[in-house]
């Protein structure tokens, strides 16, 4: 059985990446990019899926030990695992590096006291663990084949082939260094090049180590900002400068049930906000490229702005079940692509132009075709503002008039006013001006619960949501405002677990919710960190570091994050890491560094 979410590591080279697991196992690994199918699918069934475990030889492959330890190797995306075992210890180094051509995962063993027995236990299972490949030798290397991909298998171990696996056992004492590497090559093509692991070793942590140097944040959270940084580069995919919500599929919001979603592509939501923590960090290339991706996903037909895009920009993302895993820890179905492709959510518009703003802000290069982009929308915007939508949390009932997707509609025209303030566009100002504040009226008077004092979620409903806690972080309205502070209150009443941490709205347990799905989910991360942002806002910094310092704690022991934190369950729910999790985590601890709302 795979392990907790928590109990995962991530390593990747900006094309793709694989989780290895406290014990050794790869347990997920999608080939050659993000949205490929997986070669290692055991995350979403068993080990029949596919998988590969290096750790020291146990009785038992069904309960191999978890390392003693592990951590990454300072600030990079190395991860290295020791092992105490009653014959001594060993240290396994994973990673994953930057490339230009084949795709490799590198793994080194190295014998650090005692002898001790290893063993290497590879299964690789095509297109989601549905296909068992031709796993055969060419030219003393271990080659598995099935239509048009191919994976090559790379060690001076001695190996052989038992129950459609390929093992290696050997030992390691102090000083010995052993590679194994897998590398994915079409397979149609001549092989691969042999992997140079040591070589790429110290590859990858120079890339990592001149990669960090650009942080402009030097703050008492550095260590969780750098690390959350590093994970949101390894998002990114870097032929294109697309950003990847989370590079799984499928981990439950709730276990056992059924709101499993795929987060491999670019959600401009999610990619926005990024660009935004990347921008107020020192990492201008990346938005310069994210940017470039956006124009080009859009370009021709804005008025149809879909709210994500493939990596490389597709438009086509549809959604299918895989009946065949059992999906993790039974929490299916089990999804590929992702049917809320082609929702209304108006407030992309107002995302995806706070980060034009942003990066025009910070300096970026004018580029003419994104201020005109910026104009199309706004465009769009002028006849379809007042429209019901599905909303930030891509709802599966109805449409409605949620709340803040009107206010982020306002932000959208807002920052658009101001870029042509600025004198770097032209359009018809007092028009917008006015319709500007046409929407900032629309939503006071009819998403504003007077006798609660609390914005609601949508049009006429009772219910809170989360995202209304962006107001003041968009300068909708100031922090002190009496209906920001009571939004504040009434959703730290309403949405609030036992623990203090922020629910997105409101479930229904079996019943069907006003997200059109049965079942509960966990605390929502972003919208915990968010919470934080508010408190130091209206002034209760005190409040506002000790919730932020209660999140912290919630990252795995290498600093990872998923989706949700499940209050009953004590553990992380959702897919993992999450670009929409780390994003307002450096958010929130920029904002308490500049109060100097932190701890000793």
């Amino acid at each position: 059985m795979a392990g907790r979410i928590e109990d995962y590591a991530l390593i990747g080279d900006m094309q793709t990446a694989a989780l290895v697991c406290q014990d050794g196992t790869v347990d997920w690994l999608c080939l050659p990019r993000f949205d490929s199918h997986a070669v290692f699918a055991g995350l979403l069934g068993t080990e029949e899926h596919g998988f590969w475990r290096l750790g020291p030889a146990h009785a038992s492959d069904a309960e191999p030990p978890r390392a003693s330890r592990r951590t990454y190797r300072g600030d990079s995306l190395i991860l290295e695992s020791e092992w105490d075992t009653p014959r001594g210890t060993v240290r396994v180094t994973d990673f994953m590096p930057p490339r230009d051509g084949a795709p490799q995962l590198i793994r080194i063993v190295e014998g650090v006291t005692g002898r001790v027995p290893m063993r290497s236990a590879l299964r690789m299972r095509f297109s989601y663990g549905r296909v068992v490949p031709w796993v055969h030798r060419h030219e003393g290397r271990t080659v598995a084949v099935a239509g048009p991909d191919s994976v090559w298998f790379d060690t001076a171990c001695e190996t052989y082939g038992k129950g459609l696996t390929t093992y290696a056992d050997f030992t390691v004492a102090p000083g010995d260094r052993i590679a194994f590497a897998i590398s994915w090559e079409p397979s149609h093509k001549q092989p691969p090049a042999l992997p140079e692991p040591e070589q790429a070793l110290e590859a990858t942590e120079e890339f990592w180590r001149e990669w960090v140097e650009h942080c402009t944040y030097h703050g008492p959270y550095r260590e969780a900002v750098v690390r959350s940084l590093i994970t949101l580069k390894a998002l990114t995919y870097a032929p294109t400068g697309g950003i990847v919500a989370a590079p799984t599929t499928s981990l439950p919001e709730h276990i056992g049930g059924v709101r499993n979603w795929d987060y491999r592509y670019t959600w401009l939501r999610d990619a926005a906000i990024t660009l935004s923590s990347l921008l107020r960090t020192g990492y201008r290339e990346e938005a310069r490229a994210w940017r470039e991706w956006l124009l080009r996903a859009v370009a021709g037909d804005p008025e149809n702005l879909q709210i994500m895009y493939g990596i490389a920009g597709e438009r086509e993302l549809g959604e299918a079940e895989l009946d065949w895993l059992p999906g993790y820890e039974g929490s299916a179905p089990v999804r590929v692509g992702n049917g809320a492709a082609h929702q209304l959510q108006l407030d992309v518009y107002g995302e995806v132009t706070e980060a034009l703003h942003l990066a025009h802000m910070t300096g970026l290069a004018r580029n003419d075709y994104a201020s005109l982009l910026q104009l199309k929308l706004i465009r769009y915007l002028e006849k379809h503002w007042d429209e019901p939508d599905e909303g930030i949390w891509e709802v599966r009932g109805p449409r409605r008039h949620f709340v803040h997707s009107k206010v982020m509609a306002w932000v959208a025209v807002d920052r658009t006013i101001k870029l042509i303030e600025s004198g770097d566009a032209d359009g018809p100002l007092e028009k917008w001006r006015e319709l500007r504040d046409d929407i900032h009226r629309d939503v006071c008077e009819r998403g504003y619960d007077k006798e609660r004092n609390t914005f609601t979620q949508s049009y006429g409903s009772k219910e809170l949501d989360a995202s209304l806690l962006l107001i003041p972080q968009m300068g909708f309205l100031p922090p002190d405002d009496k209906r920001v502070i009571g939004t504040i209150e009434a959703i730290q009443r309403e949405l609030s677990t036992p623990d203090g941490f922020i629910l997105r709205y409101p479930t229904s347990g079996e019943e069907e919710g006003v997200d059109g799905l049965p079942g509960d989910e966990g605390a929502f991360l972003a919208c915990s960190f968010w919470m934080a942002d508010d408190l130091a806002m209206i002034g209760r910094v005190d409040e506002a570091r000790k919730l932020f310092e209660k999140l912290l704690a919630l990252r795995n022991d290498l600093g990872l994050l998923a989706e949700e934190w499940d209050p009953t369950l004590q553990r992380q729910v959702g897919n993992f890491p999450q670009a929409f999790s780390h994003v307002p985590l450096i958010d929130t601890a920029l904002r308490l560094t500049a109060s100097g709302a932190y701890g000793g």
